[in-house]
Formats: C-alpha cells, sequence, structure tokens
C-alpha cells in the first residue's frame, strides 16, 4: 500500500512538474511571446476581414478574429523568410524550450530550403503563440469568477453573461471545480504546446549540411591554429629550456676551476632567453586576430620575427654554449629559399638539436646537413644511439611535430638508428611551396 501510494505522489510531483515547473514556465513565455509577435499579423488580418464580412467591429466575434488570425499567418511565413529570422529564433528557442544549443544552427538561414524550415517555424509559434495567448488572457478570469461564484453574490446576481446552467444549485456548487479544472487544462496545453515546439525546433531550425560543413570548417581551422601552436611553442620554448638547463648544469660543475667557460655559458643563456622571448612574441602573434604581421605585440613592443635559416648561426652558437659538439654542413644559401621554408627549415633544426641535446647528452656529437636539389631541400640530423631515453612526462611531441611541418610543405619525415646512429632526415619541396 505504501509502495502504491508512493508512486501517485511521484507520478503527482511528475504531473505538476509537467505543468508548472521552471520548464513548462519558460515555454509558456515563449508561447506569449509569439503571441505578441502575432498581434501585427492580426491586425493587418483584421483590415482584410472586416471589410469582407461588412463588420466595423472584428474584435466583438469569435470567428472573425479567427479568421483574421488565419489570414495574418500567411503573412508571418512570408516575413520570416528575411535571414535575421533564424538567429533570433534560435536565440529564444535556446533560452526559453529548454534545446540544446548544438541541435540548433547558427547563424542566418543561407539556402532556400534552411529559410523555408525556418517559415514554417516561425508559422508554427506565431500560430500556437497567439492561441495560448489567448487563452491565458480569457481563461483566467473566467475561472476566478467561476471559483469565487457560489461566495460573492454580486457575480450571481449580474450575470456577467455567465450560462444559465449556473442557476442550478448542483451547478453552482461545482463551478469552484469547474474553475480549476479551467486553469489546469490551460497549463496543459500550454505545456503541451511547448513540447511540440521544443521536439519541432530541432527539425526547423537544426543545422542543414551546409550548416555542417561550414562549422566544421571553422572547428578545422582553429585546430590548425591550435596545432600551429603547440608545434611552434614545443620547438621554440622547448629548445631554448632544454638548452639554457644544460649550460647551467655545466657552468655549475666548473664554477670554481673555470670561470671563463661560465662566464661563456652565463652570456649564452642571457642571449637564448633573451631571443626566445622575442620569439614567443612571435608564436603567441598565431593567436592575434588576422597573423598579419601588423600587430603591435604586448604593451606596444614591436612582435619579432619569426627565425629563418639565416638565424642558424646564432642557433649553433648558443647549442654549442651547452656543450653539444655540432658540424654543420650547409650548402644552401638561405636567401634563396621560400621564406616559409626558411622558417620551417629554422624550426627543425632546432627541434633536431634539441632531441639531440636531451636524449643523446650534451657531450654527444651532432652532424648536422642541409643540402639543394633541383627541387627538394634535404636536413640531415645524425648523433650516436646512447640507448633508450627516459620518459619525459608530457613529452615525446616533437617528431610528430617535425612530421607535422614536413606534411604541410608537402614533405617526408624518416626517423630511427640506422648503423648505430640517430637519423632524422627530412625532404620539403622547394618549388611551389610558397
Amino acid at each position: 500500500m505504501q509502495v502504491l501510494v508512493a508512486a501517485v505522489v511521484d507520478r503527482g510531483r511528475a504531473f505538476a512538474r509537467f505543468l508548472f515547473g521552471r520548464r513548462a514556465r519558460l515555454r509558456w513565455i515563449h508561447l506569449i511571446l509569439g503571441g505578441a509577435l502575432a498581434m501585427p499579423y492580426v491586425l493587418v488580418g483584421e483590415v482584410v476581414v472586416g471589410p469582407l464580412a461588412d463588420s466595423r467591429y472584428v474584435f466583438g466575434s469569435l470567428p472573425l478574429q479567427l479568421a483574421s488570425f488565419a489570414v495574418g499567418l500567411p503573412l508571418a511565413a512570408v516575413t520570416a523568410l528575411f535571414p535575421l529570422t533564424r538567429p533570433l529564433s534560435v536565440a529564444a528557442v535556446r533560452a526559453l524550450c529548454g534545446v540544446e544549443g548544438d541541435r540548433l544552427a547558427d547563424g542566418p538561414a543561407r539556402t532556400p530550403a534552411a529559410r523555408r524550415r525556418t517559415a514554417g517555424w516561425f508559422t508554427l509559434h506565431l500560430g500556437l503563440g497567439g492561441i495560448v495567448a489567448g487563452m491565458s488572457l480569457a481563461v483566467p478570469p473566467f475561472a476566478a469568477v467561476l471559483i469565487a461564484l457560489p461566495a460573492v453574490s454580486f457575480l450571481r446576481d449580474s450575470r456577467l453573461g455567465l450560462p444559465e446552467v449556473l442557476d442550478h444549485s448542483w451547478a453552482l456548487a461545482l463551478s469552484p471545480v469547474a474553475g480549476a479544472a479551467s486553469l489546469i487544462a490551460l497549463a496543459a496545453c500550454a505545456a503541451g504546446a511547448g513540447g511540440l515546439l521544443a521536439r519541432r525546433a530541432p527539425v526547423l531550425l537544426g543545422p542543414a549540411p551546409e550548416d555542417r560543413l561550414a562549422a566544421a570548417e571553422r572547428r578545422a581551422a582553429d585546430l590548425a591554429v591550435r596545432n600551429r601552436l603547440a608545434r611552434e611553442l614545443h620547438d621554440s620554448v622547448g629548445h631554448a629550456l632544454s638548452a639554457v638547463t644544460l649550460q647551467a648544469s655545466a657552468a655549475r660543475r666548473v664554477l670554481d676551476t673555470d670561470p671563463g667557460f661560465v662566464r661563456e655559458a652565463l652570456a649564452a643563456i642571457e642571449d637564448t632567453t633573451r631571443r626566445t622571448v622575442g620569439e614567443l612574441d612571435a608564436v603567441l602573434g598565431v593567436l592575434r586576430e588576422g597573423d598579419t604581421g601588423q600587430d603591435t605585440g604586448v604593451q606596444g613592443r614591436a612582435i619579432a620575427p619569426a627565425p629563418t635559416l639565416a638565424d642558424l648561426d646564432g642557433l649553433l652558437r648558443r647549442t654549442r654554449a651547452g656543450g653539444l659538439t655540432v658540424t654543420a654542413e650547409v650548402e644552401v644559401d638561405p636567401g634563396t629559399l621560400p621564406p616559409l621554408v626558411s622558417r620551417e627549415t629554422y624550426r627543425i633544426v632546432q627541434e633536431a638539436l634539441s632531441n639531440a641535446l636531451r636524449h643523446a647528452g650534451p657531450r654527444a656529437p651532432v652532424l648536422l646537413r642541409i643540402t639543394r636539389g633541383e627541387k627538394t631541400l634535404e636536413i640531415t640530423a645524425e648523433n650516436p644511439v646512447t640507448g633508450a631515453p627516459a620518459p619525459r612526462p608530457g613529452g615525446g611531441h616533437g617528431l610528430s611535430g617535425v612530421a607535422d611541418r614536413a606534411r604541410l610543405l608537402g614533405g617526408t619525415t624518416e626517423a630511427g638508428p640506422v648503423d648505430g646512429v640517430w637519423r632524422l632526415l627530412v625532404r620539403l619541396p622547394v618549388e611551389g611551396a610558397a
């Protein structure tokens, strides 16, 4: 018995939430908004219906009001073909109908099919909203009169256009029940109409294939920018931190025995950090709108240009200051390379030297060779294989970043042990890379 009572109470609470819960109230407001939007079209319909029905007072006749409403709805459908109707409708649905945002389209309707669906939604919203709004204006006063009728003699004497059946005592006794039932019926109609609109909104206001394609392109563009930023931060800042760490460690070990080396290491650390700050501004410029190089940077500081292969000597000098022995064979004039290829080549070499610093050790010899063929630029970096490197938390993205850079330029990447040395070989196309 207790279980039955609990089930009945739960169903009663669920029904009450369906009629008067927060979502039901918001949807009711959405319907009232539709009724308010329908009023100008109804007034235009009255201008048409009044002369046809030879009536000067359309408001005094319910059939004429319904006819005016029927004439006004097609006019609403025509005006809903304007592109801005959909974003306004979507904003109202998201705020009041409880429909998830990703199920609705963003922006104006661009295709004829999307405009037709928007017109169908607008007409449905105004049609149901006009009916519920009219009921919301008429039913509560009528229900209040029915509820108060047995207790207020003035209402019984004035009649107020009430039906004659209320003259009977049994009908008078049941009038409060009828009044309360009419209010519940109004709430049920509003909840049902609001639920219908919420179900139809994703169908009529949902994204079309063109909208999904545009959203996918925007997400792909955002992801490309984020990946580019991650690569730049990893290669520039990661290399600088690795070099500074090794330089500081080497200086600490010979602090008392070789002051000259310590001074050289500290100068290299200063140079590395100063240049990295400039590179960091250039990297963060990727996030700034336009990325046109015209941004003035943070607090008016000009953004340093991204390093190119022409800056390779400085990179090698700073790397060697950390103890790494680098033999460089550069058989290409940086000025003859397309700017994009030159920038990406610098980053690839920077990552190759960072990997050698981290995995081969500061005293390991590194052979760097950059040669240019007829159509390709070939970058080779070799260092001794010293065993499996210790895993680094959050690391392991360097080679994938190099591969991404090469792939975006149409090049290829090979990396792995060959005859006792670790070899990184990157080929980049030169012609057409600009």
